[in-house]
């Protein structure tokens, strides 16, 4: 069988998603597992360097996870024979310049969203790729949740019948750091830094309604920071800047209306961290990250309004649940094996830096509605 060997230079990965989504449960896990098969006579084994700033975590990470290489150097990194991929999950400032160098290095590119922190940034980054030939991609991860895979599956069978809205919650308590200890990075509170939860989120609400509901016409969003202060990972307090909650409502094609409401500052009594209800002429779903429960239009109940009495009818009882039909792995690997594949062998990718810069037109038009307290209509990308 022959093996295709591509070397990828994973940058900004001992933070807490590059170390176990992208590191641990997808590079690693792809070569625990043999590599990614193409078909009966050829498949792709990938082997990384890790970059970064901190020579302490990259010696632990590389002892955690057998990776052999590591440098402080991205430039040095960059030089090197047989790492065709460039990697990037730094914090969004630092993305831009760092894309930029490895584009001009030749490598293809890999990142995590937001692509760039402005629209700008985002485009520059989608025309350098293609003016330098380079193959690109944005992880855009829940789009390979089970959660979404069935409740896509249950479109195309055409359970719902005409989908009539989608309604999102999303988040969870991020302690202040005060008397529990900060379960986030403190720069997700500020503004300088690039933190915000409309930038993070409605990147991923973006390609989420895109792909699986209807694109995006407009939006109308309301940010807030509920917590002005928190404390950051060297005790000291500090001022937050960033928006810790997002409540936006948009308007997809097919006259389909979605609200999600995206919070830090928000204690969960639901079934997952993001659950979104479908509902539709002819049924609903509710779908979390990984279950989806269903009824349809006949187990649809008729309740009475009647607040002087206790309610007769468990609402819950007339749901089903959606079983597995298949095997479902992690988002973030299935995505890498699609980009692996992409490089190899020319298979579609359209998760592109294209794409991660549609999310932030998003991120930024809601910041605009925001601003403004108006409705904002989304433009054509010019490129």
């Amino acid at each position: 069988m022959k093996v295709h060997k591509i070397g990828v230079i994973m940058n900004g990965v001992t933070g807490r998603m590059g170390t176990n989504q992208h590191l641990l449960r997808s590079i690693v896990a792809i070569r625990k597992q043999g590599g990614v098969k193409i078909n009966d006579e050829a498949s792709i084994m990938p082997h990384a360097i890790l970059v970064g700033r901190n020579k302490d975590k990259l010696e632990a990470l590389c002892k955690q996870s057998g990776v052999e290489l590591w440098t402080t150097n991205l430039d040095e990194a960059l030089r090197l024979e047989g790492f065709q991929i460039y990697f990037d999950a730094q914090v969004t400032g630092r993305r831009f310049d760092a894309v930029r160098k490895a584009i001009e290095a030749g490598k293809h590119i890999y990142c995590e969203k937001p692509s760039g922190a402005s629209l700008e940034e985002a485009l520059t980054l989608y025309r350098l790729a293609k003016e330098s030939g380079v193959k690109h991609g944005v992880v855009q991860d829940k789009l390979w949740l089970p959660g979404m895979v069935k409740v896509k599956r249950l479109i195309n069978e055409g359970f719902f019948g005409k989908i009539l809205s989608i309604r999102g919650e999303f988040g969870y308590w991020v302690f202040e750091g005060h008397t529990v200890a900060p379960n986030r990075p403190s720069w997700n509170y500020r503004k300088e830094d690039d933190g915000g939860i409309i930038v993070d989120m409605l990147c991923h609400w973006r390609y989420v309604l895109d792909n699986i509901f209807g694109k995006v016409k407009s939006v109308s969003c309301l940010g807030a920071t509920h917590i002005h202060e928190r404390i950051d990972e060297n005790g000291k307090a500090y001022k937050a800047t960033a928006d810790d909650a997002a409540y936006a409502t948009f308007e997809l094609e097919g006259d389909i209306i979605a609200h999600f409401n995206s919070s830090w500052t928000v204690r969960v009594r639901r079934d997952d961290l993001l659950t979104l209800q479908i509902d539709g002429t002819k049924g609903s779903a509710v779908a979390g990250l990984r279950e989806c429960y269903i009824q349809d239009y006949k187990n649809t109940p008729i309740p009475k309004w009647n607040p002087d009495a206790p309610q007769p009818i468990n609402f819950y009882n007339g749901w089903k649940k959606v079983f597995e039909e298949e095997h479902y792995d992690n988002a973030f690997k299935i995505q890498w094996e699609l980009f692996l594949k992409h490089i190899v062998t020319d298979i579609p990718f359209p998760n592109d830096l294209l794409e991660g810069a549609k999310g932030i037109q998003l991120a930024e038009a809601g910041i605009e509605s925001w601003n403004k307290r108006q409705w904002i209509n989304l433009k054509k990308l010019s490129y």
